[in-house]
């Protein structure tokens, strides 16, 4: 299997059966769910093709056998990094569409009864969801016959934010390594993490290459691809690559902040006045800026970069200058 794939999102990482296993062990509550045996995982084609041959593949789906039966419970993971209002109508069509295709290819069950779904939502963005997880909270509820035919389906939300990484850091689990890699608190704690993964996958080269070249992925969607970065094949080559990189590109990227923010103070002073000016004075007199006070003047009315311009030109330092 190949996996030259530079995408950063998730479904690079649950193409590999472990991470979906450990989803469900370190993430979701179920004592039945975590009786099941994951060694009989299966990857499901996630692509669906409806009536006006729209493709409709966002979506990843397993399947897992349950206990000695042929009956497999389908697992379909959707990735959001955004909030989507409607999300619990795109879950609700793309179940349909997987039974459609399940009906299709006669793997239904013995007297026609369909496999049941688990559908997860993964949510990995900054703000909280909003969401509704249940389509009959979208419907506004009605009286009577109507109230009955109601649809009703409801999908499993798990939102990476509301977990500690304090805890996380306690957890031998893929996925909680994955949350981890995209909230690292220094380079010093993503290289050790590194360390621990590839302790973790000691024997499975496919797996260490998979995280391998989506950790780079997203260490270079992070940096807005102004990180310089080789295709890596391992954890070992990814840990080395990134040691040399990184001190290299924490400079250059503080000296593109201070950059960005005078361009700020430029668009500012073409409007305000003075802001450039500021900003020029005060580099003179103590050298270069933070980054704190370049956002600061850049967001400042006249009046007030005025007012530290008067200060500015006998202050002894900036706490002089930016004091309340």
């Amino acid at each position: 299997m190949s996996h030259e794939n530079d995408d950063p999102s998730y479904k690079t990482l649950f193409s590999a059966p472990e991470v979906v296993r450990d989803l469900i062990l370190g993430f979701i509550p179920d004592e039945w769910l975590h009786s099941l045996d994951y060694h009989t995982l299966e990857r499901v084609s996630g692509s669906y093709i409806t009536d006006d041959l729209r493709d409709r593949a966002d979506d990843i789906v397993w399947r897992v056998k349950v206990k000695e039966k042929w009956v497999y419970l389908y697992i379909l993971i959707e990735f959001q990094s955004t909030v989507d209002a409607w999300m619990a109508v795109r879950v609700m069509t793309y179940v349909g569409l997987l039974y459609q295709d399940l009906i299709k290819q006669k793997q239904v069950l013995e007297e026609h009864q369909l496999p049941p779904v688990l559908p997860i939502v993964l949510y990995n963005g900054d703000g909280k969801w909003t969401a509704k997880t249940n389509i009959a909270d979208l419907i506004p509820k009605t009286p009577g016959l109507l109230a009955k035919y109601t649809p009703h389906l409801e999908y499993l939300l798990i939102n990476e934010n509301q977990y500690d990484v304090a805890k996380l850091a306690t957890m031998k689990n893929l996925v909680a390594a994955a949350i981890r890699f995209e909230r690292p608190d220094s380079v010093e704690s993503l290289m050790e993490l590194i360390d621990v993964l590839n302790g973790w996958l000691a024997g499975k080269p496919e797996l260490k290459q998979i995280f391998a070249i989506w950790i780079r992925a997203m260490v270079l969607q992070h940096s807005q691809n102004r990180l310089v970065l080789p295709k890596v094949h391992t954890l070992k080559e990814l840990k080395m690559t990134l040691a040399e990189r990184f001190e290299t590109w924490a400079f250059q990227h503080e000296q593109r902040g201070i950059e960005k923010g005078i361009e700020k103070g430029v668009e500012k002073g073409v409007e305000k006045g003075e802001a450039l000016l500021l900003q020029r004075l005060l580099v003179r007199h103590f050298g270069v800026l933070p980054n704190e006070v370049v956002a600061q003047i850049g967001s400042a009315n006249k009046e007030q970069i005025e007012s530290w311009f008067d200060r500015a030109l006998d202050a002894d330092s900036l706490d002089d200058v930016f004091r309340p």
